[in-house]
């Protein structure tokens, strides 16, 4: 019986890998196949491989907060920068509304004047200082990520950060460790901006947000990036009054999560967190 071209084609393919990998060596293989940085959608974390380092039994990681309560936090991501950050400050001052900005160490030593003073009803959290991805760093790495936008946050507004988002939304056991040794809590997102999806139709994005929101959610937006960033920005407005009609009301993380603390949970999980949302980028 003739071997089928398919069985041909995977034949030779693997024989040509293994010629490859012969060729590299065990420690060449992972930087050749890329494994050491892995793809935005996902990719191996860094081992915690230093337990020594942990200084509490546990570490907050925050999707959302359990609530009833009909609050929502908004938080931006990747700033400060020139083009919108200062856009975004206007449309949340002009309409109440408090929020937390994850921003990158560099940027904000940058463009310390664009919000220098504006940020008194808002949050700020640490998002790195180069926005490297933190998964792929050892612990002594990420510790300084974490230190270096610590200190210039501290030194621009007045207030020591108590928040963590990682780039991407990668989280490995170094950014755990650090995360603990720093006293920091993490927070990830339970809703997004998906601005690729609603390009042709920005509408559809403010419509997306409103309708998806519920109590306890932490919305995902960023204030630096592409263009296609506007498509959430220039209508951030449009959805603070959307959510207001349904009734809800705006706090940054921290607020959120301190008025969960007091308030009554939901009776049951709600169905709707269990759907994938799939993958996301920060």
């Amino acid at each position: 019986m003739r071997p089928s071209r398919r069985a041909v084609l995977r034949g030779g393919l693997l024989a040509l890998a293994g010629a490859g990998a012969g060729a590299l060596g065990a420690s060449g293989l992972p930087r050749w196949c890329g494994w050491d940085r892995p793809p935005l959608g996902g990719g191996y974390a860094a081992a915690a491989d230093t337990p020594a380092a942990a200084r509490h039994a546990d570490v907050t990681v925050r999707y959302y907060a359990e609530t009833s309560e009909p609050l929502v936090a908004f938080t931006f991501d990747d700033g400060p920068g020139p083009r919108w950050t200062p856009m975004v400050l206007d449309t949340l001052e002009a309409a109440g509304v408090p929020a937390t900005f994850f921003m990158v160490g560099r940027h904000l030593r940058e463009h310390a004047g664009l919000v220098r003073g504006r940020l008194g009803a808002h949050e700020v959290g640490n998002h790195s200082w180069s926005h490297d991805d933190l998964a792929t760093l050892d612990l002594a790495g990420v510790t300084d990520e974490l230190t270096r936008t610590h200190e210039v946050i501290h030194e621009v507004t007045g207030r020591a950060p108590g928040l963590m988002r990682p780039p991407y939304g990668h989280l490995g056991g170094s950014t755990l460790l650090a995360a603990d040794s720093l006293g920091y809590d993490i927070v990830l997102w339970s809703q997004q901006m998906r601005e690729r999806a609603f390009a042709a139709d920005p509408d559809a994005q403010v419509r997306a947000i409103v309708d998806a929101v519920r109590p306890g959610d932490i919305v995902l937006a960023h204030d630096v990036g592409a263009d296609r960033r506007l498509v959430a920005l220039r209508r951030l407005g449009a959805m603070i009054d959307g959510l207001r009609e349904r009734g809800f009301r705006f706090a940054t993380v921290s607020q959120l999560v301190a008025a969960a603390a007091v308030a009554p949970r939901p009776i049951a999980a709600d169905p709707v967190r269990a759907v994938s949302r799939g993958p996301a980028r920060s």
